[in-house]
Order: structure tokens, then C-alpha cells, then sequence
């Protein structure tokens, strides 16, 4: 569907695919870059990204970035999963940096929104064994001794902590009144004493880990915002997570059927190509439907968020990230079941897609937690 962009705005999506069918077009070169599909980053390429201005596009130009909102950010994150660029880390990197731009030190900003334009990953540390949806149960504990806090327990399922600077980690540090209150979140190296990264192999690759904290300690200077205000802080970093993610699967969604519709124009059976039959070309009409809306969706919350950016649109953004990740899975399957066999075999790419869209139904809020914040919205 025809959008409406700004020259400048063209200008960047025509320059990130061209980088992206030159860099990583081919499955040879996306193979060499990804180790054959386990690595889900690669620092040279995402480097060469930085040295374009590209990764810091949503950081403040007091900062080295370029200052721009959340419609470009979309845009940038669109078309680098369509190209299948294989820079995994971009994602929480933008989440953690969007944190501590708004609730940082001075001297956290510096070193954290400078290195995002450096080609710097960080990561962001939130789930645990027994704290996945109901973020609030979390007991990994950051407990006050002199000049900081000594941190204790086991984080899960943290995206790309092994290549991370820092990890913004969310630990309890008080009791009392909810679950909600008495959390803080802290920069913490990676390379800090009593941390303790390990890698979790998964169907998508290796790009998760669990997080074990030994008394870890962690200067005063390292807490985030206000102590025992972290659950306030991570409501207010939702909106990017949510359209960040809404942003990634939709590209893939894109990407996944422009694959398709090549195939069943070319594959031919009973003497004739088989998207001519009125069974696959109705399903090809319908995902194009489907496709479109989303863009709509996608396209005016962003512009939303630019135009108001103090707001939250908790709302809007679940919508987002509702539809466009479930829409994305939805895609992937059907285009496994049009290519018949080929959508099985590695060769051609659709099962990779599949397993990029299948969880993303669960990250970042699964797809039931969205739809209990938008109806909540209604006052239901």
C-alpha cells in the first residue's frame, strides 16, 4: 500500500535496503554473518551501521544522534528486518537507551546514548524464573550497603547480555505496600564482579541468557532514576518497547509475503502457476489486507507518539504490538503452507522466519497481556 513519506524520510528507507541487499542480500551472506543461523548479531556489520549515523537515529543531538522520533526509529527498524540484517542487538539497545534518556544521570546518558551511536549493545534485565508476565513477582534483590547495593539472584531469558555493555536490570531493594513498589533499576557492567552470564539455547538461536547474581555489587552511582521507583520507570518505557516490536515483526511480516507471492507466481502445477488458483490467491488477498492495516495501525501511533511525546499510549501501542506480532506468525505460517515442502527447507528461508515471529507473540508482552492492558483501557 502506497505511504506518504517525507523526502528525507525515503531517502532513509531506500538507503537501509540498499545497504541491506549489499551486505547481507544472500543467504551465503547472511550465513557468514549469523554462523549458519545460531548468531542472531553481528558487531562488524552493526558497526558499519553506526558509522552510516543509522543507529543513533532516535538519540538526542546533544548525544551524537540524530534526534529524530519514533516514525523514523519505525521506519529504520522496518526495513532492516525485511533485509534480514542480522543485528538483534539494535532492539533492547533502543529500550534501554530510551530509559536512560529519560530517567538517567547525566554521566549514564553520556556513556550510554553515546555508545548507541558508536555501535554500543545493551541489554535490559526484567524476567526470572518465577516472574515472566507478572513482572511485579520478581525477587532478584539489590540489598543497601555502604557507598551501593549488593545484588543476589537469577534473571532469565535476557536478549543479548553477552554482547551487552550494560545490562539495566530491575531488582527488589524495599518491601511494603505492593508487589509493584520497592523495585530500582541499576546500570550494571557486564563485567561485573559476581555476575555471572550463560547463554540458553533456543529454536531462534543464541541470543537469550540467564543472569546469576552473587553478591554483585553496584555503586550507588549506578541506580537509575529514584530508588524503589522502577516499576513507574519500566511503565514509561513501554510505548518503545511495544512499537519497536510492532516495528521488527512487521518488516518480517512484509518480507515473508514478498516471499510467498514470488513463489506461487513462479511454482507451477497442473500447467499453471499455482497463485492462480483461487484458493491461494484468496489467501494472498487476504494477508495483503491484513498487512495494509497494520501499516495504518503502526504508522498513526507513531505519529502519535511523536506529536505527543510525553504521553504514554499504553493503549495504542499494545494495539500495535498486538497485531503486528500476531499478524507476523500468522504470515509466516501461511507462507510455509503455500511453498508446500521449499517452506520447510532451510534453503528458502521461510522457516527462519517462522521462528523469528513464532515468539514474538510472547516477548515483550505476550499477546494475552496486551489484549488485558487494552481492555483495561476501557475500564473493563
Amino acid at each position: 500500500m502506497p505511504r506518504v513519506l517525507s523526502d528525507e524520510r525515503r531517502d532513509l528507507v531506500k538507503a537501509t535496503a540498499d545497504f541491506c541487499r549489499r551486505e547481507c542480500g544472500t543467504k551465503d551472506q547472511r550465513d557468514k554473518l549469523t554462523a549458519h543461523g545460531r548468531e542472531q548479531h553481528n558487531q562488524k556489520l552493526y558497526e558499519k551501521m553506526a558509522a552510516l549515523g543509522w543507529l543513533g537515529i532516535a538519540v538526542p543531538e546533544e548525544y551524537g544522534g540524530a534526534g529524530q522520533g519514533m516514525t523514523d526509529l519505525c521506519l529504520f527498524l522496518q526495513e532492516t528486518s525485511y533485509g534480514l540484517a542480522p543485528i538483534s542487538g539494535f532492539g533492547t539497545t533502543v529500550i534501554a537507551a530510551a530509559a536512560y534518556e529519560k530517567f538517567g544521570t547525566e554521566e549514564q546518558k553520556r556513556v550510554v546514548l553515546q555508545g548507541v551511536v558508536d555501535g554500543r549493545v545493551e541489554a535490559v534485565s526484567m524476567s526470572e524464573p518465577g516472574a515472566g508476565s507478572d513482572v511485579g513477582a520478581l525477587t532478584c534483590r539489590a540489598e543497601r550497603t555502604d557507598g551501593g547495593y549488593r545484588v543476589n539472584g537469577q534473571k532469565t531469558w535476557c536478549s543479548n547480555a553477552h554482547i551487552a555493555d550494560h545490562i539495566l536490570l530491575t531488582a527488589r531493594t524495599g518491601q511494603g505496600g505492593s508487589k509493584h513498589h520497592g523495585l530500582t533499576q541499576f546500570m550494571v557492567p557486564t563485567n561485573a564482579a559476581g555476575l555471572q552470564i550463560r547463554g540458553i539455547d533456543t529454536m531462534g538461536g543464541k541470543d537469550v541468557n540467564d543472569l546469576y547474581f552473587t553478591d554483585c555489587f553496584v555503586p550507588d552511582s549506578a541506580v537509575v532514576g529514584e530508588p524503589g521507583q522502577g516499576w513507574t520507570q519500566l511503565m514509561a518505557g513501554l510505548n518503545v518497547e511495544r512499537m519497536m516490536l510492532a516495528a521488527l515483526m512487521l518488516g518480517v511480516a512484509h518480507r515473508a509475503f514478498d516471499d510467498t507471492l514470488a513463489h506461487v507466481r513462479e511454482r507451477e502445477q497442473f500447467g499453471r502457476p499455482v497463485g492462480s488458483f483461487q484458493a491461494m490467491k484468496h489467501r494472498i488477498a487476504d494477508m495483503a489486507t491484513e498487512l495494509a492495516c497494520a501499516q495504518l495501525l503502526l504508522d498513526d501511533v507513531a505519529a502519535a507518539i511523536d506529536a505527543e511525546p510525553g504521553w504514554l499510549f499504553p493503549r495504542e501501542a499494545s494495539m500495535a504490538k498486538l497485531k503486528c506480532t500476531e499478524l507476523a506468525k500468522h504470515v509466516t505460517l501461511e507462507g510455509m503452507q503455500m511453498m508446500g515442502g521449499y517452506g520447510y527447507a532451510t534453503e528458502y528461508g521461510m522457516e527462519a522466519l517462522l521462528r523469528q515471529t513464532v515468539v514474538s507473540t510472547v516477548y515483550g508482552g505476550t499477546s494475552e497481556i496486551q489484549r488485558d492492558i487494552i481492555g483495561k483501557s476501557y475500564g473493563l
